[in-house]
Formats: C-alpha cells, sequence, structure tokens
C-alpha cells in the first residue's frame, strides 16, 4: 500500500535513516511500500534472492533455517527491526526463511536502492554499518547463551528478560507459542517443559501462556545474568534498532560495573 505521511515521518525518526540526506530517504522511500501481513505469512524462502530490505514496524517476524528435514528458529524479531539487512548489502541469496508470527506492519524497500544509497551517502552508509554490528553482536550473545549454558539457566534468563520487558512485573505472558520458543533457545519442545518443571523449584509457576516469578532473588541465582551475554531492555527501550539496543546494553553494563 502507499505509504501515509504519518509512517514515512515513523520511518524517517528510525535510527537506520536518521542520518541519511534528504535526498536519499527520499530515493529509498520512492518505490518502497508499509505492507500489512497476517500471521503465518511466509515473507521469503531460504535460498532465495533478496529484492527487498525489510523492516518490521509492527508485529512479530521468526526468522528459521532448515536442513535435512529438519528447522530451527534462529531469532524471533519484535518492533523495530530490519531483517536480511546482510543479503541486500551483498545482493546474495537469504540464508533465513522470514515469516510473520502475529499480525505485522513490514516495510519494504528497493535492495538495489540500498546499494545505491550506501555508495552516495556516507552518513547512510555508517548507520547501515552500526545496525549490521548491533546484529552481530546480537548473534554472539545468543550463541555464548546456547553454548555455555544449561537448558534450565537459558529458560531462567529468557524469563528475566521477558519480566524487564513487560515491566517487571511478577507475571508475564510468553510473547510466542512454546514451541517457538524451544526451538529459540535450542531445545526441544520434551526438553523446554522439562526445563519449565526444574524452575519450579525457584519459584517459577506456569499457567498455560502465563509465567509468574515468584521468588525472582532464587531464579536470579540459577541464571546467573551476564552483561557480556544478557541484553535485558527497560520498556522505554523496546522499540529501537539493533545498534541502539547493543549501545544502551554496552552503557547499562558499563554504569552497573561502575557501580
Amino acid at each position: 500500500m502507499p505509504m501515509r505521511n504519518v509512517d514515512i515521518e515513523r520511518v524517517r525518526a528510525l535510527p537506520l535513516f536518521s542520518t541519511a540526506a534528504s535526498r536519499t530517504f527520499d530515493a529509498l522511500m520512492t518505490g518502497g511500500f508499509l505492507q500489512k501481513f497476517p500471521a503465518g505469512t511466509t515473507l521469503l524462502m531460504e535460498g532465495d534472492p533478496v529484492d527487498f530490505l525489510y523492516v518490521l514496524i509492527e508485529g512479530l517476524a521468526e526468522l528459521q533455517g532448515t536442513w535435512n528435514d529438519k528447522e530451527t528458529t534462529l531469532a524471533v524479531l519484535r518492533p523495530v527491526s530490519t531483517f536480511i539487512l546482510a543479503a541486500v548489502v551483498l545482493d546474495a541469496e537469504a540464508l533465513m526463511t522470514a515469516r510473520t508470527i502475529d499480525r505485522s506492519d513490514i516495510l519494504m524497500i528497493s535492495g538495489e536502492a540500498v546499494r545505491r544509497a550506501m555508495k552516495e551517502d556516507a552518513a547512510f552508509a555508517v548507520a547501515v554499518a552500526e545496525e549490521l554490528s548491533g546484529c552481530y553482536r546480537g548473534l554472539v550473545r545468543t550463541v555464548k547463551n546456547q553454548k555455555l549454558r544449561g537448558a534450565s539457566e537459558r529458560l531462567a534468563n529468557y524469563l528475566l528478560a521477558e519480566q524487564v520487558s513487560q515491566g517487571g512485573g511478577p507475571t508475564l505472558s510468553l510473547p510466542h507459542e512454546k514451541r517457538v520458543l524451544a526451538s529459540l533457545l535450542g531445545m526441544t519442545p520434551e526438553n523446554l517443559s522439562r526445563a519449565f518443571a526444574n524452575l519450579a523449584d525457584y519459584g517459577v509457576l506456569v499457567n498455560g501462556p502465563e509465567v509468574s516469578i515468584l521468588r525472582p532473588a532464587v531464579l536470579d541465582r540459577l541464571a546467573k545474568p551476564d552483561r557480556l551475554i544478557d541484553s535485558h531492555l527497560q520498556p522505554s527501550s523496546a522499540r529501537i534498532g539493533m545498534a541502539a539496543r547493543e549501545c544502551h546494553a554496552s552503557a547499562a553494563g558499563k554504569a552497573a560495573a561502575y557501580n
């Protein structure tokens, strides 16, 4: 659908575009469009050529990988997130399948226009490099989490992070189905069920998608959150790009270290 002025202003405020010259931004928006997708829509398939940069404005999106009849969830994206940016920069095929989990508003921008803008506008090229750096650091955090922690520790840290992002109350809602959560944390659904059962001894009560953390100090001692792995953002920080998320997490970690 054609982009409304309010949508253009919202996109312009994103860190990826905020420093771009006016002519660069106008060129990127020409031919770009904001599309509303229902839940369960496949946006692109692993191995497909990538024609667009995707920017998740509203909703949830899942990135998946497959091999030998197996599939796994690589990431669950929340607003505001870019995806397939690396493939756009390299003009390469997609390494992941992307689909919507919830009804989502997604901005689609010509990949060719993005590459041309990077060559012509140094400020925009720097913003792209910063966003890619944020994505890379997020990937390193994920790999460290999965390789260094057991299933219960991974789940405990996930719940603590969700508790912070949902306002810090004792009860939180799982934002997606447990099949997706299990894959995201590198577990089978059976292992996830066992991990939830193990956390009952640490004050975690599960009732469908609702999870109550009744003994947060006890759960924290199990989780041992680490600023070099975890990025527990306050709710007000939830709608920023990956580069800004990483800068926020780094600043918060340094402040905690000095206190």
